[in-house]
C-alpha cells in the first residue's frame, strides 16, 4: 500500500525515533513493503519511518535509479533497523540534496565522505557496513529524520534564509508533490 509521505511542518518528521522492537512493530514486514512502494511510487531512493507518521527507528534506501550517475548505488538496496553512525571521516563532501518531504527545495549540504553504520536487519540481526560517497550522503540524510532534522538545518544561515519562504509555502500548504502526501 502506498502511504502518504509527510511533508514538512509535520510534528512527526521534528520528533526524535524510538527503538524498533519485535514488540512495538509487528507488521514491521508489512510497514517495510509499504514504504518501499511508496519509495518507489516517489521515484525516491531513501524513506525514513517518520517520514510516513510512524516514529521508529528504521529507514530504507533504494539506490536503483541512481545507477546511471552513481554506478556504486545501481544494487544499493537496503533496510537500516535501529542504526548508529558509529564513524565518520573527517574528509567532507559537499552536493545538493532534495527530500521527498521538502518537495520543490535542494540545497548543497556538506557531510563525511565515508562513514561506518552498525545496525539491523529486518531479521534483528545486527551488521556493520562502511559507505563511501553518494551511498553515504543517502545513509545520514534518512538517519537525520530518525534524530528529527531535515537537510535544510545543515545548511549555511545565508542559505536558509533563501529557502525560508519555501519552507513556509509548504507549511501553509501552498506546495503540491507529485505523489500521496500529508500536510499539517
Amino acid at each position: 500500500m502506498i502511504l502518504q509521505i509527510y511533508l514538512y511542518g509535520q510534528p512527526a518528521l521534528r520528533k526524535p525515533t524510538e527503538e524498533v522492537t519485535k514488540d512495538n512493530a509487528p507488521d514491521l514486514r508489512t510497514l517495510l513493503d509499504d514504504m518501499q512502494e511508496t519509495l518507489t511510487a516517489a521515484e525516491g531512493c531513501g524513506l525514513a519511518a517518520p517520514q510516513v507518521g510512524r516514529g521508529l527507528s528504521l529507514f530504507i534506501v533504494d539506490g536503483t535509479e541512481l545507477g546511471e550517475d552513481y554506478p556504486d548505488c545501481v544494487d544499493f538496496k537496503q533496510v537500516f533497523i535501529n542504526p548508529e553512525i558509529i564513524e565518520q571521516s573527517k574528509e567532507t563532501i559537499s552536493y545538493s540534496e532534495g527530500c521527498l518531504s521538502l518537495p520543490g527545495i535542494s540545497e548543497n549540504v556538506v557531510r563525511p565522505r565515508t562513514i561506518t553504520v552498525r545496525y539491523q536487519d529486518p531479521d534483528f540481526n545486527w551488521h556493520e557496513d562502511t559507505y563511501t560517497d553518494f551511498k553515504a550522503r543517502i545513509v545520514l540524510h534518512e538517519f537525520d529524520h530518525l534524530e528529527g532534522h531535515v537537510f535544510t538545518d545543515r545548511i549555511s544561515p545565508i542559505r536558509k534564509q533563501f529557502v525560508r519562504n519555501k519552507l513556509m509555502n509548504i507549511v501553509k500548504g501552498k506546495t503540491v508533490a507529485r505523489y500521496r502526501y500529508k500536510r499539517n
